[in-house]
């Protein structure tokens, strides 16, 4: 899920689960508390009302007592002049919370609840001068609010008179204020619920993917890059960082590994040079020393001595070019020049001269072209020439047997054109033919003089082939032979 719609998400969850939960927990307990007013107080009230209209619920509490004083007042007014009568209401009205005062022109001549009076003495309204219904009410607000429900009458002796039923909203009904209170607290809990919901959702899918990433910068901070971020859980922007963060780590490691093996290389190829150097080094200085002190005293000793240093001179000429050659091939500065050249005719001039060559090494060579005369393959000519001559070079330099044989095999392979190239000579230990091809690597570790080379030939044979779009690979048993394959690709 996207950052985007994971946030929109949590902003409709913050708006929605809150108000269906207010709701509903109000609603409990709004019904459980009009339970509990319809058992104390013997009133019927729906729910709404108790939230829109609570006075009205209040109202009704004393309605049959006033009610029943009204219809007094209109027929039994006489009634209304008995004080028994006006204990036996006032008593009646106490447990509501309510109490009874009566009026007698300007004088009260009855008071139920003298403390609560002084509170709102002079607010009563004067006779006649406000509404007597039953339904009705006058509120009179302040630190103490009272809800008065009045009736005017006429005593039998024409006195005016007014009955007061008061009610303090102060005290009366703690179940309203409990609502409120409930709700109000109800409300917090389920702000603070969602709130913790949200955050940890956000936490889990943001935070802590941010986490872990936070560490896995630390470790490669201080140089650990083996340090996996590993497969987030989540496949948001966030999870994709972490992702992008782990390929770059990934590529950082094998940078540094390369770099490392880069120097691994240039110490080690500095350590050939010296030794692949050094050997003729050392042989022409013997040879010129024998010269100028005389050692040489004849001719015969003499053209023996030039012609060791010239092939020393020779060989470091050789070693210096294979080298210089290898630096640019491997920083690709090598221009080739690929044509389509007709592989029957290459292959021929190659074998041919390779006779002349080896026929001195006591080498016989094998030629198999098993491919149509007129099949072509795109390839520099100079640079395949150069691979060849690599591959036959190494064929030579660890040939053992008195009589070398070297096969050289042409087929077609799909696309490509397969070349084989087969000695019988020493063949090649197992555990090196996996680094036979890697750059400066020598299976003869003394490096002695008889084989010779600086490990480069078939590291800069594999390098030409794959420019060449082609592959090359090995195949060897010990004291048998080795076979060194490679494709080209046809020329279409």
């Amino acid at each position: 899920m996207k950052l985007k719609h994971r946030l929109i998400i949590a902003f409709l969850i913050m708006i929605a689960m809150p108000v269906i939960l207010i709701s509903l927990t109000a609603g409990t307990i709004v019904r459980f508390q009009m339970d509990s007013i319809h058992e104390s107080y013997d009133v019927e009230a729906k729910t709404i009302q108790v939230i829109t209209n609570p006075i009205q619920i209040l109202n009704r509490i004393t309605r049959g007592i006033f009610n029943e004083i009204k219809l007094l007042s209109l027929n039994y007014s006489e009634k209304l002049s008995d004080m028994d009568y006006y204990i036996e209401i006032n008593e009646i009205l106490e447990p509501k919370h309510s109490f009874l005062v009566v009026r007698k022109d300007s004088e009260f001549v009855f008071v139920g609840n003298e403390e609560k009076l002084n509170m709102i003495d002079g607010l009563l309204p004067g006779y006649g001068t406000a509404s007597t219904d039953v339904d009705g009410g006058i509120y009179l607000g302040g630190r103490n609010p009272f809800l008065v429900k009045l009736q005017d009458f006429i005593y039998t002796d024409n006195s005016k008179g007014t009955i007061f039923v008061i009610t303090d909203l102060n005290i009366l009904m703690p179940q309203l204020k409990a609502v409120a209170i409930q709700s109000v607290i109800s409300f917090i809990i389920i702000l603070f619920l969602t709130a913790c919901l949200l955050i940890f959702w956000i936490y889990r899918s943001i935070l802590r993917p941010l986490n872990i990433l936070r560490i896995a910068t630390d470790h490669i901070k201080e140089g650990d890059l083996d340090y996996s971020v590993g497969s987030p859980d989540t496949k948001d922007e966030i999870g994709q960082l972490c992702e992008d963060f782990e390929s770059m780590r990934l590529r950082l490691k094998r940078l540094i590994d390369d770099r490392i093996q880069y120097e691994e290389d240039i110490k080690e190829l500095v350590s050939n040079i010296s030794h692949d150097l050094k050997t003729p080094l050392t042989a022409i200085k013997g040879y010129s020393e024998g010269l100028i002190d005389g050692v040489a005293d004849t001719e015969e000793k003499q053209n023996k001595y030039l012609k060791t240093i010239y092939m020393k001179a020779n060989d470091m000429s050789v070693l210096v070019d294979e080298l210089a050659y290898y630096a640019k091939i491997d920083c690709n500065t090598i221009p080739y020049s690929f044509t389509n050249i007709n592989l029957a005719e290459y292959f021929e001039d190659c074998v041919e001269d390779l006779h002349l060559e080896l026929e001195v090494e006591n080498i016989n060579v094998v030629y198999e072209n098993s491919v149509d005369h007129d099949i072509k393959v795109v390839a520099d000519a100079e640079q395949l020439k150069r691979v060849i001559h690599n591959i036959i070079g190494n064929s030579v330099k660890y040939m053992d047997k008195p009589e070398g044989i070297i096969k050289i095999r042409i087929a077609e392979n799909k696309d490509f054109v397969q070349v084989d190239i087969e000695d019988n000579g020493a063949g090649i230990d197992k555990g090196d033919l996996f680094f036979i091809f890697d750059r400066f690597y020598r299976a003869d570790a003394s490096r002695s003089t008889k084989s010779g080379g600086s490990g480069l030939g078939l590291a800069i044979a594999k390098k030409v082939i794959e420019d060449h779009f082609g592959r090359i690979w090995v195949e060897s048993e010990k004291n048998k032979g080795t076979t060194i394959s490679f494709t080209l690709k046809k020329a279409t």
